[in-house]
């Protein structure tokens, strides 16, 4: 999707940020992700990113496995910044949001904030190929990430529209069906922190194959 900036590289981007906790939520450069905002404290943080002009946030997983306040998790070291690209008011005190993902970043530490979300200190540079559309695409193995996707369609009985990604780039693809996927926050997390794009998409094929090898051997349900 198109937006009305550009970033060009880390220092187009605040080192200061907002983010937001969600387990199993997975942003990725230059992807969409749909969001349902309700908690005041999350609705107080996309008001300030639209007064501020810059209309972004963080996006990052809190570590559950390391977490023992409900109310402040842990929080994983990668996370994704995103930009508000579309808005809704629902009528009822919710906004609707889309998210367009634009670097990844590496937490170096949160901040004491008097805002009701919180506030880390993050950096870029370790992710500096975000910057660049398409990047590595044409390392991806596309005939074999779509026959892992048709294996898995065919399993769980699902249709797509296979004119749709046939049509798409391989960045847009590997991200979109790593985005999608109905894996668990950790696989989550593997697909975010992969080095690039090649990367992610063997992984993404790797979680998908194990996941029909244990419904095939065990007749249980594909991972959720």
């Amino acid at each position: 999707m198109p937006i009305n900036a550009e970033y060009r590289g880390p220092q187009d981007l605040p080192n200061t940020i907002a983010v937001f906790p969600l387990s199993g939520a997975l942003l990725l450069p230059r992807g969409q992700l749909p969001l349902n905002i309700f908690e005041p404290r999350y609705l107080a943080m996309i008001d300030d990113a639209l007064r501020a002009g810059h209309r972004l946030i963080g996006m990052i997983q809190p570590d559950s496995t390391h977490s023992h306040n409900a109310d402040k998790p842990v929080l994983f070291q990668v996370g994704c910044i995103g930009r508000i690209t579309q808005l809704a008011e629902s009528g009822d005190g919710r906004y609707i949001l889309e998210l367009t993902g634009v670097a990844r970043f590496k937490l170096m530490e949160e901040i004491a904030a008097t805002t009701p979300y919180r506030q880390c200190r993050v950096r870029y540079e370790d992710f500096i190929d975000d910057f660049t559309p398409r990047k590595g695409e044409d390392k991806v193995d596309r005939e074999a990430l779509l026959a892992v996707l048709r294996d898995f369609l065919k399993a769980n009985n699902l249709k797509v529209d296979w004119d749709g990604i046939d049509n798409a780039p391989n960045e847009a693809l590997v991200n979109a069906l790593a985005m999608m996927s109905p894996y668990g926050a950790a696989e989550k997390q593997a697909l975010l922190e992969a080095l690039d794009l090649k990367s992610r998409a063997e992984i993404l094929i790797a979680v998908t194959e194990m996941d029909l090898a244990k419904k095939k051997t065990s007749g249980d349900p594909p991972l959720q």
